[in-house]
């Protein structure tokens, strides 16, 4: 009796035993699961999750490409990269966070609080802070002889510009979070800007991300690409510095100026006034100056519009280069009236010539009325906009290579009042366009009738040496024909020589009209006593070499503001052209 007891409880704690192995098995195979199922199955998800979370602070940054304007043949940097230090530190590893703020205020230097440095430090939630950037390779030094527990420097790359303020809306600037913003810095910036590398290691026994150690790194940063573009830097110099001359003569506090090869659409100098300092574009009080105005700032650009006019008329066939027309010197129109200014010689008898020498609305409205077959109506406000829109392209992005604006062309078929409002349209008022596009579009009326998209990249070298060269890129052809293009560069060359003689050059093509165009009201209307002046026009030998828009806001100095404020700065570069930056003379007279 006793043996089988003892073979009972014998039996009882064999299977206790194996109860209690199978659950220890169960469990440690629920572990083993659990780990196969962190570490093989979601191994890139949680790799991932750490990196974002840890690594992020510590991405290599790549080096930003280059930015170079042209010099003939070769080419001239005009954004380049400098290494400086950015000062961290990590917390967790700062005992005694007024003690090392003591010592690195006096090596920041300008700019640094001990209060900021030290709250800084005192933040233990986080394992990296920044205490100072921009820091020299002296100050980075000085910090490393101090052999700070938790605190190190890191190789950080900034702009810098060798030519100064030179181009600056062209350029944009970097932002401190490493972002391209304005100009080619913004639209190039996926090229430019490169891809980030990573490390490993977080820190080192002593705290320290080990930024610079090659052993650590993950992935390695590649550089951007480096950026030439179409702008002469000798032009652009000389541009803004007769832009800013110009302004000053004709007391007026902004303006622009684009030089565009109507051969290809390149834009060759672009200036505005005023400008800014991007390398210190944080000093900048007013963002607007960020701005390219040249293309990003829409305006009713007055009478420069009607050789668009008169080259729509003539390729339609509704007149030629002699007709006439008996000008009554005023049209009412509606509940408004069509005035033209005081020198048009009263009402007599006009031809196409005259409406552009004398300035005349009631011409470029005469011009509209016969796209409507002799009156003002649909049909002619719809081909003149065709015209507009489809032909000039204005309304339109160029589709450069930066931030730009649109315009504003009205509908012909909708709204009220449409009859004087495209009449003013004929003349450059109730619509808007931006300087680019009028010289886009000047570059298709005077090179026989090709709208080439205004471009300003000229080539993109990547990192792997490979580089892309633009070509030029046709938007339309047969804009107008070729032999309205002759027309109307004669006509604009009869502009020059009888309203603007300093500009004229023997032995050259130098054509061009004006505009003055009253400023609208936010409210409705225009101002009477408000406007900005334009000026249009082209300069070469056999054929033109070069388009120019001038914009002048608001001058100050008395009489017509295209003539007087927009006139003389045409004149002065398109001197400047002539004189040193080859334009070949005609070879017939």
């Amino acid at each position: 009796m006793d043996e089988l007891k003892k073979n009972v409880t014998s039996s009882a704690a064999r299977r206790r035993l194996l109860f209690w192995y199978g659950i220890l098995m169960l469990v440690m195979g629920l572990i083993i699961a659990r780990l196969f199922y962190l570490q093989v199955v979601r191994y890139d998800h949680y790799r991932q999750a750490a990196l974002s979370g840890q690594l992020k602070q510590y991405e290599i940054e790549p080096t930003r490409g280059t930015i170079a304007f042209k010099d003939r043949d070769a080419t001239v940097p005009v954004v380049l990269n400098e290494t400086l230090y950015t000062l961290f530190a990590d917390p967790v590893y700062v005992d005694d966070a007024a003690e090392v703020a003591d010592k690195l205020v006096p090596i920041i230097g300008k700019g640094s609080s001990y209060g900021d440095v030290k709250s800084k430090m005192e933040t233990k939630q986080t394992r990296y802070v920044v205490l100072a950037k921009r820091l020299t390779k002296q100050q980075s030094d000085a910090v490393a002889k101090l052999e700070l527990k938790g605190i190190g420097t890191r190789e950080q790359s900034y702009r810098t510009y060798p030519q100064g303020v030179l181009g600056a809306q062209l350029l944009g600037f970097v932002d401190e979070e490493g972002a391209g913003r304005y100009g080619i810095e913004q639209s190039m910036n996926k090229a430019i800007e490169g891809k980030p590398g990573l490390l490993k290691a977080i820190t080192d026994a002593a705290g320290v991300p080990l930024v610079s150690n090659k052993d650590n790194v993950e992935i390695v940063a590649t550089p951007g690409a480096d950026i030439v573009l179409t702008v002469d830097v000798g032009l652009q110099q000389q541009v803004e510095d007769l832009l800013k001359q110009g302004l000053d003569a004709a007391k007026s506090k902004s303006g622009s100026i684009v030089i565009m090869d109507p051969t290809s659409g390149a834009v060759k100098a672009t200036a505005n006034y005023p400008s800014f300092n991007p390398a210190a574009y944080a000093d900048q009080a007013d963002i607007s100056a960020f701005s390219n105005a040249a293309f990003s700032s829409p305006l009713e650009p007055g009478s420069v519009i009607k050789p668009f006019t008169a080259a729509a008329a003539l390729e339609q066939g509704v007149v030629t280069m002699n007709s006439s027309y008996y000008d009554p010197s005023f049209y009412k129109i509606d509940d408004a009236t069509v005035r033209n200014i005081e020198e048009d010689g009263g009402p007599g008898t006009k031809n196409l010539s005259d409406i552009l020498q004398l300035s005349l609305n009631t011409g470029a409205t005469w011009l509209l009325q016969q796209m409507g077959g002799g009156d003002l109506n649909l049909k002619g406000r719809s081909a003149w906009h065709d015209y507009m829109v489809n032909h000039y392209r204005f309304g339109q992005l160029t589709g450069i290579e930066s931030y730009e604006t649109e315009g504003i062309i009205p509908d012909p078929a909708k709204g009220d009042g449409l009859n004087i409002q495209y009449a003013n349209t004929s003349f450059g008022q109730g619509m808007t366009v931006t300087p680019l596009q009028l010289a886009g579009a000047l570059s298709a009326l005077i090179n026989g009738g090709t709208y080439y998209q205004p471009y300003m990249v000229e080539s993109v070298t990547h990192p792997d040496g490979t580089k892309e060269v633009k070509k030029p890129k046709i938007l339309r052809q047969n804009v107008i024909s070729s032999s309205v293009s002759d027309q109307m560069r004669g006509l604009m060359q009869y502009v020059v020589d009888k309203n603007n003689r300093p500009a004229a050059r023997a032995g050259f093509q130098v054509g061009g009209k004006t505009g003055t165009a009253q400023i609208p009201k936010p409210t409705g209307g225009y101002y009477e006593d408000k406007y900005n002046g334009m000026y249009v026009g082209f300069v070469g030998g056999d054929q033109p070499q070069y388009a120019i828009v001038v914009r002048v806001n608001e001058p100050g100095i008395a009489g017509y503001a295209g003539s007087r404020a927009a006139g003389p700065i045409f004149t002065s570069v398109s001197n400047l052209l002539i004189n040193n930056f080859g334009v070949t003379p005609k070879t017939q007279p």
